[in-house]
């Protein structure tokens, strides 16, 4: 089976080297013909060793070593469980299906064969993340899935706004990554090693001992590594405060949108930490930590979604959110919810966001929701595929977003975790925000008046003139191939077969995924993947209730949390639909919050004052004192002046004359003999 590991993981990586590197030879069809059949391969290995580990058959070992250093081995290992394999599938199929996408999408892009290779990079960069069985490959894993995020953000290299997004992604992500190293860094010194296995078997020694960081002050040494090892969770799982970068990585193309924010990049933390839960799992206080910081993202980045107008945007948000639900459940020890929700999530949210692009291709590439409206009958099939992701992901009963999200809130009510009430009230709240601005978007783009065909304060009625008036339209995001362009005049209609088909695909796991509750959360599908400790039971406890599928949809509908989803839904449809132009006044009445959501809380404009300006400050004030004073002024210009000050002084003994020289002389073999008189 070690063969068919490192297929999984090298098909990929073979696909991205030919296609990066065929150039004329393989051609645009020859790129995605590579990298498409390598992906089925990587996903039918993938399925087989799913099967083949649920047959009982684990492994975790070594297949490389890199380095040995006394007792440290830093070797190259896959530790294959069913954590593991379940990551696998989710990983690869979501990219098999993105690949195929892009195919329609990139059609005309000049950086075609260049973006399938990224994105089979980045396939095979989260693939060795999730498959290591050590701290030194998983954060291999973690900088190449971060490298490569930077290169397709900034894919459109020509737009200053993709240049900065991947500035600003690689920037956040670098701080939480110093968190990160500086956890891995403990493990080693106190553990010895950073094989998995080796660090949770010493991890309640660990958890007994101290470290002092401040004044005498000693902390649980076990809090202090947890708390930043999910410190580097914070930057690539996108959460409070170091989420600014996730809404600015629209930048990129559609494609590489739902394969960073679905099933890869951003869930790499929730992995990590699913993974460390024989570590976090001693810690109360990180724990603790980690709940709160999921419940304050869950909430808030769902208000500001409220007030987005670029339909891609929305959904960011939308992820931004779900990764809050997904920190809340792993706050509250219930790491099977989590992952369950992580995959649930990947399948509904790559609908959301790959349908997102195909509204964007019938539109000419432009992503203002004012500027739609109308869409179902010209786009059947992206409008019912979007429509049923939609559900899934407020949660409503039957769908899969529904069990994985129930199954959150639930066990955080249960949860006894310090933070846990506070997030308990947070995830219950964000049920009605997701619905109402998850319909929003819908009521926007898909229902009401068409009004594409017209500027943006023109339309079907008073539509389009009053649906958040306050603000004016954004630019419109052009395809580098395609001219900025308005939708005056243009037609749009349904996205060829290779768009709509993976829509398809996805939105199958979209519906029934969640039916798979019972095992995987109150079962043993995760077998001694997971640790829970005995006082850390909230799962098991909401497990105590559970009668089954059918009984727990009856049970839903009796709950606060589907009533809050159908409030949502209503509220949206009042105001998009019933009565359009009260958005606009309630922005007006309610200005002061309305500014704040539209400016994301401030965050954007206190990282630019105080991280970016800092650091410009910081950066003008070495060159002013240490280039321009110290290295140029002193050390080189010095040096030349003093060289000429030497040379100005012996410029009056240089006369040319034979009688100065000859007194010079004279006057030294007098000093030469006066001293020589002296010593002796």
């Amino acid at each position: 089976m070690q063969t068919l590991y490192l297929i999984v993981s090298l098909a990929p990586l073979l696909g991205a080297i030919v296609a990066g590197l065929g150039g004329r030879a393989i051609g645009r069809r020859g790129a995605h013909s590579v990298t498409i059949a390598l992906m089925v391969v990587s996903f039918g290995a993938a399925l087989a060793v799913f099967r083949d580990v649920f047959d009982g058959n684990t492994f975790n070992g070594p297949v490389y070593t890199w380095l040995v250093s006394g007792d440290v081995r830093l070797e190259v290992g896959f530790l294959i469980d069913r954590l593991t394999a379940t990551m696998m599938v989710v990983v690869t199929f979501v990219s098999l299906m993105v690949h195929v996408y892009t195919i329609g999408y990139m059609e005309d892009d000049p950086g075609y064969q260049r973006f399938f290779s990224y994105i089979s990079l980045f396939t095979f960069a989260m693939l060795m993340l999730v498959m290591s069985n050590n701290f030194l490959q998983l954060f291999f894993g973690w900088e190449a899935v971060g490298l490569v995020s930077y290169l397709l953000i900034g894919f459109w290299y020509t737009r200053p706004t993709a240049i900065y997004a991947n500035l600003k992604a690689f920037m956040v992500n670098r701080v939480g990554d110093f968190g990160f190293l500086l956890g891995i860094g403990l493990v080693l010194a106190y553990a010895g090693s950073l094989d998995y296995a080796q660090v949770f078997a010493q991890a309640p020694l660990l958890a007994g001992m101290g470290i002092e960081l401040f004044d005498g002050r000693v902390w649980s040494l076990m809090s202090v590594i947890c708390i930043l090892l999910f410190v580097g969770a914070m930057g690539k799982s996108a959460q409070f405060p170091l989420h600014v970068w996730l809404p600015d990585s629209m930048e990129g193309p559609t494609p590489i949108s739902a394969l960073i924010h679905a099933a890869t990049m951003v869930t790499a933390g929730i992995f990590m930490v699913a993974r460390m839960s024989p570590l976090f799992e001693l810690s109360e206080t990180a724990l603790s930590f980690v709940i709160v910081i999921g419940a304050i993202t869950a909430l808030f980045m769902a208000l500001v979604a409220i007030v987005q107008n670029d339909i891609k945007r929305v959904v960011a948000y939308s992820t931004l959110s779900q990764l809050g639900y997904m920190t809340v459940a792993l706050g509250a020890s219930a790491y099977s919810a989590a992952i369950f929700h992580l995959a649930t999530h990947a399948f509904f949210k790559a609908v959301l966001f790959l349908g997102a692009g195909s509204v964007i291709i019938a539109m000419h590439h432009e992503q203002d929701m004012r500027r739609m409206g109308g869409l179902r009958r010209y786009m059947p099939i992206t409008y019912w595929t979007m429509m049923i992701s939609a559900l899934a992901s407020i949660g409503i009963p039957g769908l899969s977003g529904f069990f994985s999200k129930d199954a959150i809130i639930e066990a955080t009510h249960l949860a006894t975790i310090p933070g846990a009430g506070f997030a308990a009230v947070c995830v219950t709240a964000c049920v009605f925000v997701t619905a109402f601005y998850t319909f929003r978007m819908m009521f926007m783009t898909f229902h009401g008046g068409e009004r594409f065909g017209r500027g943006h304060d023109a339309g079907h009625g008073t539509q389009a003139a009053t649906v958040h008036a306050t603000t004016a339209a954004p630019a419109v995001h052009a395809h580098d191939v395609h001219a900025a362009t308005s939708a005056h005049g243009h037609v749009p209609h349904e996205s060829p077969a290779v768009v709509t088909l993976p829509l398809i695909a996805l939105s199958i796991p979209a519906v029934a995924a969640g039916w798979a509750i019972g095992p995987v959360l109150f079962g043993s599908y995760f077998g001694d993947s997971i640790y829970v400790a005995p006082e850390h039971a909230a799962l098991a406890r909401l497990g105590e209730q559970f009668h089954g599928v059918l009984g727990m949809i009856r049970h839903a509908l009796l709950g606060a949390p589907f009533w809050l989803l159908l409030a949502g839904i209503a509220t949206a449809w009042y105001l998009y639909i019933r009565r359009p132009d009260l958005p606009a006044v309630i922005a007006g009445r309610c200005s002061l919050v309305y500014r704040v959501l539209e400016r994301k809380y401030g965050f954007d404009e206190f990282n630019d004052w105080f991280f970016a300006g800092g650091t410009r400050g910081l950066g003008r004030g070495l060159w002013r004192f240490g280039d321009a004073g110290l290295i140029d002024g002193i050390m080189v210009n010095g040096s030349a002046r003093m060289m000429g000050w030497f040379a100005t002084l012996l410029r009056y003994m240089q006369t040319g004359h034979i009688y100065t020289y000859a007194f010079a002389m004279i006057i030294g073999v007098l000093l030469l003999v006066t001293l020589l008189f002296v010593l002796s």
